[in-house]
């Protein structure tokens, strides 16, 4: 595919491209260099950003440990022309949990830094909210780029952000035009890794990571009707957590149950819910961004 002279990658290609991002190289104890995507974005994508921090933060902990939860925000833009640093501390190694805190730095500047946890795993308490019932199944509902090739230059928009994930929203999308989507409480995204993702768990909760960024914040908007680009609104994200409660395949299919409890003051709190198509709860998320009115300007979406 091809937008703007730009080839855009999909499916296994895109997939294969997001893991060469995850892959960090280790420069030196606990310093990691990430590689910058080839998004066509002028700044960084936040969910690569929380993705290779998660990555460095999962490479100093020991093999038996799992990633539960991570916090981060996001500080200044990121340049995607750049490579960015990710220098990791260790703050402790208990019998059961280690904690790490994981800096992002481009120019001597951090522009993200996030603590998470990793946890053994143990015997306990078992219970979870049960996943919406009232869902069409995922191949039953068409994606972005299916609801929006009778309109190019909104789909152009969508074109631009990376493309490994297959996103399928049951609603309407901040990608529709000012005026023509309809305000809705909940947002509901079908997702998944467009491509196979290799065995290792960490991969999949850095690309859940990854992926969660897409459409958190435009649950914002959903609530009010509202849309990305002129006539509707800019987002960048503040900050993002994750917590992780079981495992799961990030290439196959995640329903993202979301909704906005309040926005005030020019930011907007979203939550979402992670559920399997067996409808276990594997994953919530919340995130604030800030939000700004753009104008509408004629002759462009």
């Amino acid at each position: 595919m091809h937008t703007s002279g730009r080839e855009v990658l999909v499916g296994q290609d895109a997939v294969d491209s997001l893991l060469g991002v995850l892959d960090l190289e280790e420069i030196d104890k606990g310093l990691f260099r990430g590689p910058r995507a080839e998004a066509g974005l002028q700044r960084v994508f936040g969910g690569q950003v929380a993705g290779q921090a998660l990555v460095a933060a999962g490479r100093t902990v020991p093999g038996d440990r799992r990633v539960h939860s991570l916090h981060g925000y996001f500080v200044r833009p990121g340049d995607s022309q750049k490579p960015i640093a990710y220098q990791v501390e260790q703050i402790r190694d208990g019998r059961s949990f280690s904690v790490r805190r994981t800096v992002a730095l481009q120019n001597g500047q951090p522009i993200f830094f996030m603590s998470a946890s990793f946890h053994i795993g143990e015997q306990g308490l078992e219970h979870a909210e049960a996943a919406p019932t009232d869902v069409p199944a995922p191949e039953d509902v068409p994606s972005i780029a299916e609801r929006l090739k009778a309109d190019p230059d909104r789909l152009s928009m969508w074109a631009r952000i990376p493309r490994p994930i297959d996103v399928r929203y049951l609603g309407g999308s901040g990608y529709l035009r000012s005026g023509e989507r309809t305000a809705e409480p909940r947002q509901r995204v079908w997702m998944k890794a467009d491509g196979k993702l290799p065995d290792d768990p960490l991969i999949h909760v850095c690309v859940l990571t990854y992926a969660s960024d897409l459409t958190l914040l435009d649950t914002v908007l959903s609530a009010h009707g509202a849309v990305w680009g002129p006539g509707g609104y800019l987002g960048t994200s503040l900050d993002h957590a994750l917590w992780f409660h079981r495992p799961f395949r990030a290439d196959e299919w995640i329903l993202y149950d979301a909704e906005s409890p309040t926005a005030s003051g020019g930011r907007g709190l979203a939550q979402g819910q992670f559920f399997d198509r067996d409808g276990r709860l594997i994953a919530s998320a919340t995130q604030e961004g800030l939000l700004r009115q753009t104008p509408e300007t004629p002759g462009i979406p």
